[in-house]
């Protein structure tokens, strides 16, 4: 099947099989490999992209899906100064260690600060429960997250 999507902001074409997964296409198609396999079951987010905005797990989510949507990943997000103030509190507050969980940690804060979310600890926690750290232990997370909200880490 054809789709056009668009990835990180440019129209692309590409086929796919109607079963192959986002995860795949990303990876393997067109060489974004910032979102990770791990579960392949939806369960630890290292896959997460956003689609048309909000966080998803590509492992689990087909590409035909994405036909005429928009598809950020953290290649995408990556040039932006909203990912280098996102990077700066991760750093400051040594929210990172691994990093394996990082980009879709970012991705997902970013989709939070878009809608406005930042500034409910409950749904920041909610919404990054299903992004797993094994790391940090989320304290660092939440701070980091809240240092964003509070215009500490403004340009």
């Amino acid at each position: 099947m054809r789709i056009e999507p668009h990835v990180n902001g440019a129209a692309i074409a590409i086929e796919v099989e109607p079963q192959e997964l986002l995860l795949d296409v990303l990876r393997g198609q067109l060489g974004l490999t910032g979102a990770k396999r791990s579960c392949d079951v939806q369960v630890c987010g290292t896959c997460t992209v956003l689609v048309d905005g909000r966080p998803v797990s590509s492992c689990t989510y087909l590409a035909v899906e994405t036909d005429g949507h928009e598809v950020t990943t953290i290649e995408g997000l990556r040039d932006t100064p909203e990912h280098d103030r996102i990077a700066a509190a991760f750093t400051e507050r040594a929210a990172v260690q691994c990093g394996f969980c990082t980009p879709a940690m970012v991705l997902t804060i970013h989709a939070l600060r878009e809608a406005g979310d930042l500034g409910d600890e409950e749904v920041v926690r909610r919404e990054l429960s299903g992004n797993l750290c094994r790391c940090t232990g989320y304290r660092a997370i939440l701070e980091a997250t809240a240092a964003l909200e509070s215009d500490e880490m403004a340009p």
